[in-house]
C-alpha cells in the first residue's frame, strides 16, 4: 500500500472480520428463537413435496435401462467437460412468474426444456484455468470489441441518468439539505459519544472500525435528520442504521404506558428480515431494546400476540405490515419517531408503491426517514411522495461500481447456441466451481428444473425462490450456510442485502437487464473486503449490459475475465442433457400429480372443518385490506411487467419497459393562466346539456330589467276553474326563474291575505262605477 493513502483506504474494511460469534442465526432462527416456534411446528400442516424424494424413489425403483447406464456416462464426464445451460430467453419470458409447472409445458422438455437444458456448451481447459487464476486470463474487452463498433460507451447501461439538466440540478439543490455529511471523519465508534451498552455490544463483535457509510451516517442520523444513503453491497448498511436507532431509543420513555412502537424498518422481502432482526437483536444484547419481526410465512396469531407488547422496532415487510395496521385492534403506528427503508430502490418501484403509500398514511408527519440501497438514485420524483424533510445525501459510492474484491468473469454464448446454456452451467459447476456456489435465474420454474437436473447428477443443491414456503426457504438457506449443499438456484429474491458467509462464486445463468440488478447479484460475494468470483453467461443480446458491468467494475481491467469453454465439453453435455429430458418431464409430472392430490385433501379437509367448526368460523371478524381483489392482482401484474422487461431492455428492437414511453404533454402546457381558464370554461359550458342551457338562457331573461319608461312588469298568479266552477289556485311563478325553481326556493309573502270585501287604499274600485259584488 502506498503511503499517501485516499480517505476511502484509510477506512477499508476487514476482510477477517466474524460478525456472527454466537453461531448460524439462522439455525438460532429457526431451532431455537421463541417468535418462528410455530414455523417448525409439524401439527396438522403437511409435509411439503419434495423433488428430491420423488428422484429418490425412481432411483429405487429403477424404472429404466437407460438410467443404469448414466453414471457410466457421467464419470467420464466429470474429468474433462463442463456443465452448461440450456434454456431459451422465450421460456423464461413466458413463465417469469414461476407458476406451477403444466404437463403440457414439459412433454418430453424438449421445446421448453431446449430452453433451460441443464447441460449445454461449456467445457474449460485446465491450462485456461490456470491463466485465469493467475491474472494472465483473456480480457472480457475482447468479447465487447463488436459492441463498441455499434454503439458508444455513454450509452452503454440503460440505467445511467444522462447529463442533468439545470433545472435538474436546481429542484435537488431546493429537495437535499446543503450538507452533504459529517463535519468531521469518524475513525472509531469510540468518537461518536454513544451509549456504553451499545459500546459494549460492538466490543463484543468486534467492532472496531466504522466502515465509510457508517461513519458517514451516524452522526448525521443522530441529529435526527432524514438521510439517503447509498454503499456498495457488503459495506455495512444495516448496522448503519441500527446503531444509530439503538441510541436514540437508550433516551426513551419507559414504563408500561409508556411502552410504543418507535422505529420501523421495512424490507422487500421475507430473508432480509430475518437477517435484520438477528443484527438487531445481537448490537441491542446489552439493552432492553425489544424487536418484534412481522413477515409473511410466520404465524399471525404469533405476531400479533408479540405486537400487543408493544415492542419498540419492528422489522417487517410491506403487505403483513398492512395486515396488522387494518386488522391488529391495539398495533399502531401513532407514536413512530423513525421509518427505515432498506433497499429503498426496490420499494420506491411501482409494484410497492400501493402499500407504501398507505403505510405512509400511518405514520406521523414528523418522524424521521432513512432510504439505503446499494442502488440507491437521487431522484427527486421518486422521494418526494416519501415527505422527505430536506434528507441530507450519503453516497458512499454514486458510480454504483462493484467491490474491489471482485473477479468477474463472462463467458459467451454465441448466437444461434443459445439452447446450449444449461451444458454450460453443468459444465462450469462439474469441472471448476465445486462448492458454495449460488446460481440466479430470472424465473422461478427455470430454477426448479435445474435443481432437478443436478440432482439427477449426483450434485447437492437446493432451491430459493418465491413459489416455496417461508420453511421451505429458510431450511434451503440453513442447508447453503451450513456447507451441506455445494450450489444454491435462486431468483432475485435472494439478490438483495442477503449476507450469507462464505460465498465463493455466483453464476448468472442470464444476464439481467438492468446494472442495478446485476450489482445486487455479485454483489452476494465479496463482501467486508474479502474476495469473490462472478461468472455471467452472455449472449448476443446482452452486449449493452456487458459494457456497463465493464465499465462498472471497481477493480479495473485486471478484474475483467474472458472464461473459454472448449465447444466438445459443451456438445458432450448437451448430448446428457438431451438424454435426460425425458425423465425430467416424468419428474415434474409425477410432483405435479402429488401437488394436486395434496390440494384436493386440503379442500376436503377445509370443507370438513367448515361443518365443524362452522359457528366459531363465522364469528370471528372478518379481515379487511386495503386493496380489492382486482387492484391486488393488477399491482402484482405490474410488479411481474416490470421485472420482465428488465430482462427484456438489452435485447434488440422495441422495448416493452412502459417506463421508457414519453409522458403525453398537457394540453394546458405553454397557456397563460387565462388563457387557461378561458378554456376550461369553454371545455365545461360545450359538455352542458340542451335543457341546462334552456334553463340558463330563461333564468337570464326573467332577471333583465325593464326598458326605461315602461312599467316594471310582474308576475300574476293565474287561476283556472275546474269542471265544478270552483276557483282553483296555481302556483305562483317565483322571481329568481328557472334557478328559484330547481333549488326549492320558494318566494316570500308579506302581510295577509285580502278577504273578499276588502278594499285597499281604493284598489278595487274602477272609475264610474261601482264593485261589482
Amino acid at each position: 500500500m502506498s503511503k499517501t493513502q485516499t480517505a476511502e483506504e484509510v477506512v477499508e474494511l476487514n476482510p477477517d472480520f466474524s460478525f456472527d460469534l454466537s453461531g448460524d442465526p439462522y439455525n438460532d432462527f429457526l431451532n431455537d428463537h421463541i417468535d418462528v416456534q410455530d414455523l417448525v411446528k409439524k401439527g396438522s400442516k403437511p409435509e411439503p413435496i419434495s423433488v428430491d424424494d420423488i428422484i429418490a424413489r425412481r432411483k429405487l425403483r429403477g424404472n429404466s435401462a437407460r438410467k443404469r447406464k448414466r453414471p457410466v456416462e457421467d464419470e467420464g464426464e466429470e474429468e474433462d467437460s463442463e456443465g452448461d445451460e440450456d434454456s431459451d430467453d422465450h421460456e423464461d419470458d413466458e413463465d417469469s412468474d414461476g407458476s406451477a409447472v403444466s404437463e403440457e409445458e414439459y412433454e418430453g422438455v424438449s421445446a421448453d426444456e431446449d430452453e433451460d437444458d441443464p447441460l449445454a456448451t461449456s467445457g474449460e481447459e485446465s491450462g485456461v484455468e490456470e491463466d485465469e487464476e493467475n491474472g494472465k486470463g483473456d480480457e472480457a474487452h475482447d468479447m465487447s470489441d463488436d459492441a463498441e463498433d455499434e454503439e458508444d460507451a455513454a450509452s452503454s447501461s440503460g440505467d445511467e441518468s444522462e447529463e442533468e439538466t439545470q433545472a435538474e440540478k436546481e429542484r435537488k439543490a431546493a429537495f437535499f439539505d446543503s450538507e452533504s455529511g459529517p463535519s468531521e471523519a469518524h475513525t472509531s465508534f469510540l468518537s461518536m459519544n454513544l451509549s456504553r451498552p451499545i459500546i459494549k455490544s460492538l466490543t463484543t463483535l468486534g467492532f472496531t472500525t466504522p466502515t465509510p457509510i457508517q461513519a458517514a451516517t451516524i452522526p448525521v442520523a443522530l441529529l435526527g435528520k432524514d438521510v439517503v444513503g447509498n454503499a456498495v453491497t457488503g459495506s455495512g448498511k444495516t448496522a448503519a442504521f441500527i446503531i444509530p436507532m439503538l441510541e436514540r431509543l437508550m433516551y426513551r420513555d419507559r414504563g408500561k404506558k409508556a411502552a410504543a412502537t418507535r422505529c420501523l424498518v421495512l424490507v422487500p422481502t421475507r430473508e432480509l428480515g430475518v437477517q435484520c432482526f438477528e443484527v438487531g437483536t445481537k448490537l441491542a444484547a446489552h439493552t432492553d431494546i425489544r424487536f418484534a419481526l412481522v413477515v409473511g410465512g410466520l404465524s399471525i396469531k404469533a405476531q400479533e400476540a408479540n405486537l400487543r407488547t408493544r415492542p419498540d422496532v419492528v422489522i417487517a415487510t410491506p403487505g403483513r405490515l398492512i395486515d396488522h395496521i387494518r386488522n391488529s385492534p391495539t398495533f399502531t403506528l401513532d407514536a413512530l419517531d423513525i421509518l427505515v427503508l432498506d433497499e429503498a430502490d426496490r420499494m420506491l418501484e411501482d409494484g410497492f408503491a400501493d402499500e407504501l403509500t398507505e403505510i405512509i398514511k400511518s405514520c406521523p408527519t414528523s418522524r424521521q426517514t432513512m432510504l439505503f440501497s446499494a442502488t440507491m438514485t437521487d431522484s427527486v420524483d421518486e422521494l418526494v411522495r416519501m415527505s422527505l424533510n430536506k434528507p441530507v445525501r450519503l453516497f458512499v459510492d454514486p458510480k454504483r461500481a462493484t467491490a474491489r474484491g471482485l473477479l468477474q468473469e463472462f463467458v459467451r454464448v454465441r448466437a444461434g447456441k443459445e439452447a446450449e446454456r444449461s451444458a454450460l452451467l453443468v459444465a462450469l459447476c462439474k469441472r471448476t466451481f465445486k462448492s458454495r456456489v449460488i446460481i440466479f435465474f430470472r424465473s422461478k420454474k427455470l430454477a426448479h428444473q435445474m435443481r432437478i437436473v443436478f440432482r439427477l447428477l449426483d450434485m447437492k443443491c437446493d432451491e430459493l425462490h418465491g413459489d416455496l414456503s417461508q420453511e421451505q426457504r429458510l431450511k434451503a438457506l440453513q442447508q447453503f450456510r451450513d456447507g451441506h449443499v455445494d450450489y444454491l438456484m435462486a431468483t432475485d429474491l435472494a439478490s438483495r442485502g442477503l449476507d450469507i458467509k462464505g460465498i465463493e462464486t455466483v453464476i448468472n445463468y442470464d444476464m439481467p437487464g438492468q446494472l442495478a440488478q446485476y450489482l445486487h447479484r455479485v454483489g452476494r460475494t465479496a463482501r467486508a473486503g474479502k474476495k469473490g468470483r462472478s461468472v455471467t453467461l452472455v449472449g448476443e443480446a446482452d452486449r449493452k449490459m456487458l459494457k456497463a458491468a465493464i465499465k462498472h467494475s471497481s477493480g479495473g481491467e485486471d478484474q475483467i475475465r474472458h472464461r473459454q469453454v472448449p465447444q466438445e465439453v459443451v456438445s458432450k453435455w448437451a448430448q446428457k442433457l438431451d438424454s435426460l429430458k425425458q425423465e425430467i418431464s416424468e419428474i415434474l409430472q409425477e410432483e405435479k400429480e402429488e401437488k394436486q392430490l395434496r390440494q384436493a385433501e386440503m379442500e376436503l379437509k377445509k370443507g370438513q372443518n367448515m361443518i365443524e367448526h362452522e359457528a366459531e368460523i363465522f364469528s370471528r371478524p372478518a379481515r379487511t385490506w386495503f386493496q380489492t381483489g382486482k387492484e391486488k392482482a393488477k399491482a402484482e401484474a405490474l410488479s411481474k411487467q416490470q421485472y420482465e422487461a428488465g430482462f427484456d431492455a438489452g435485447k434488440k428492437g422495441k422495448s416493452k419497459e412502459p417506463a421508457q414511453t414519453k409522458p403525453k404533454r398537457d394540453k394546458f402546457a405553454g397557456l397563460s393562466r387565462r388563457a387557461k381558464r378561458r378554456k376550461m370554461a369553454m371545455e365545461e359550458d360545450a359538455a352542458e346539456t340542451g335543457a341546462i342551457r334552456a334553463a340558463v338562457r330563461s333564468a337570464k331573461k326573467a332577471t333583465r330589467p325593464a326598458k326605461i319608461g315602461e312599467p316594471e312588469r310582474r308576475t300574476t298568479s293565474s287561476k283556472k276553474r275546474d269542471k265544478k266552477g270552483v276557483r282553483s289556485k296555481s302556483k305562483t311563478k317565483s322571481k329568481g326563474g328557472a334557478f328559484d325553481k330547481d333549488l326549492g326556493q320558494r318566494p316570500a309573502r308579506e302581510g295577509v291575505r285580502a278577504k273578499k270585501g276588502d278594499v285597499i287604499g281604493g284598489m278595487g274600485k274602477k272609475k264610474g262605477g261601482k264593485r261589482k259584488s
